[in-house]
Formats: structure tokens, sequence, C-alpha cells
């Protein structure tokens, strides 16, 4: 390799998430919170804590896929958002939420391969570090009861980490991929090898409230995705689907503002 080249990959790899957790510590500061790295295996993941929650329940904030991709063809070396919507979302939300970053976002691992954000973004090791980081965030607040807030990405592991804990009381997603099949056929990309699949859980995920906002200009996870998710989970005991004035990645700050203290409306999916 180029000694030029060789230089411009080692400044990369170095300087990774250094600008984006800058940021995120800047971002906590203005609200009083901590950024703190939790101890989870098998990777460990970033968090924004609050001092103090409102409630008997706490509400998690899942960032989504974040900087997966360098190119279409190309996985990224740092999947570090290199938007911090998610985490302004969650520093902003009166109630006093956590933010919480996936694995190798922010965070250096020998276990960080491209692998793991792309075909295995929704895979059982994520999985198991993102339950271990809900099961200290309860410790921490003397809380028993979790409500999940996914982003895009983050929707899907919303959803499976919800069908597999019995504390969960509700599940909401902002640009929500719910559906990892519909979405890769959608696009017609190649199907995720390695990751677990939301629907698999269709059952318990009946009786999960859940509210699902799509942006009516996304063309990531278009509004359709989201209906067509809901006529595969069959009867629910409490399902929301709304359509914003969004993109996939702009508008939501608005959005969720009307959104995040009004309570879930227990019907089935109705289209506006």
């Amino acid at each position: 390799m180029h000694r030029g080249a060789f230089l411009l990959v080692l400044a990369v790899l170095l300087g990774g998430c250094g600008a984006p957790l800058k940021q995120l510590s800047e971002e906590a500061q203005l609200t009083s919170r901590e950024v703190r790295v939790l101890a989870t295996t098998p990777f460990p993941l970033q968090a924004v804590l609050p001092r103090r929650v409102e409630g008997s329940s706490l509400r998690v904030y899942l960032e989504g896929d974040g900087y997966a991709w360098a190119t279409p063809t190309q996985p990224s070396l740092d999947p570090t958002p290199r938007d911090l919507l998610v985490a302004r979302l969650a520093t902003l939300d009166p109630l006093g939420a956590v933010y919480l970053a996936r694995p190798c976002q922010f965070v250096e691992h020998p276990g960080c391969k491209p692998l793991l954000w792309t075909d295995q973004r929704f895979s059982r090791p994520v999985l198991n570090s993102l339950h271990a980081a809900l099961d200290q965030l309860k410790q921490r607040y003397g809380v028993r009861r979790l409500e999940l807030v996914g982003y895009s990405g983050g929707g899907a592991l919303a959803l499976l980490l919800a069908a597999e804990r019995n504390d969960v009381v509700a599940v909401q997603t902002l640009a929500g991929n719910l559906h990892p099949s519909a979405w890769i056929a959608h696009h017609r990309l190649t199907p995720l090898t390695g990751s677990l699949e939301p629907l698999a859980y269709r059952e318990r995920l009946r009786q999960i409230p859940q509210r699902h906002l799509t942006g009516q200009r996304d063309k990531v996870v278009p509004p359709p995705l989201a209906y067509q998710y809901a006529g595969s989970l069959g009867p629910a005991d409490c399902l929301e689907i709304r359509t914003v004035d969004a993109t996939h990645s702009e508008g939501w700050e608005t959005a969720w503002a009307g959104f995040r203290q009004r309570p879930l409306v227990c019907a089935p999916a109705q289209k506006p």
C-alpha cells in the first residue's frame, strides 16, 4: 500500500468515532447527563444517562444502524452514527430517558467486525449485549418496567428485545425497520445472514402495546412497510401506526415532540 494511503487508513482507524463521541459528550453536558460505557457481554455499549427518571418505568432510546455502509457496496470501518438524532431525542425527553448505542458505535472492541453492523445487525450477540444493558439500567434506576423507543434498525431490535422480556410495557418506533425481510425485498438487497426477524415472535408481539411512526417522505423505510408488518403480525391487542411529516432522518424532532407524552391508542392499525 502506498504510504499516503496507509496513513489515511490509519488516521480513519484511530480517529474513528472521536468527533461523534466529543459531540455526544457535549450534548449530554447541555442537559446535565452522564456519558458512560456499560460493561456488557459480549460488547460494551455507549450510553447517555440522566441523573434521575420520572415515573415508575424507564424509557430507553435505541440507536439505528448508524454509519454501517461507506458506499452501497462497501461496509464502513466504524458504524458510529454521524448524525446524533437519537441522542438528541433522548436528552430532550422530559421523562429523563436513556440513550443506548449499538455494539461498536462510539466504542472500540476486538470483536468489532463489519459483519456485526451489516448482515448480523440483528443477531444474537447484539441482543445479548442490549439485554444485559437493560438489566443494568433497571437496577441503576430502581425500576421494574421499560419502554423502548427504537429508531430505524433500532426498531427491529426494540421488538426483538420486547418479545424476549417480560418487563417491556410498550414499544415505540421512529422510521422503524419492523419487518427486515420485507425491507430487504423492497430494496432488492441480499438477505441478512445471521440476523433475527421480529415476526418470528409474532404471538408474543401481539400482546405488547406498540406505536410506530412512519415518515411520509421516507424512502429508506417507506410507510407501506409498517402496514405490511401489521398485516403479517395479525390481530394485536394494542397496535398504532401513524404517518408524520418526515424523511428518514429529518423532521423527527418535531414529529416526536407531538407523540412522546401521548398515551398509545390501543386499537388495530388504521391507515390515516
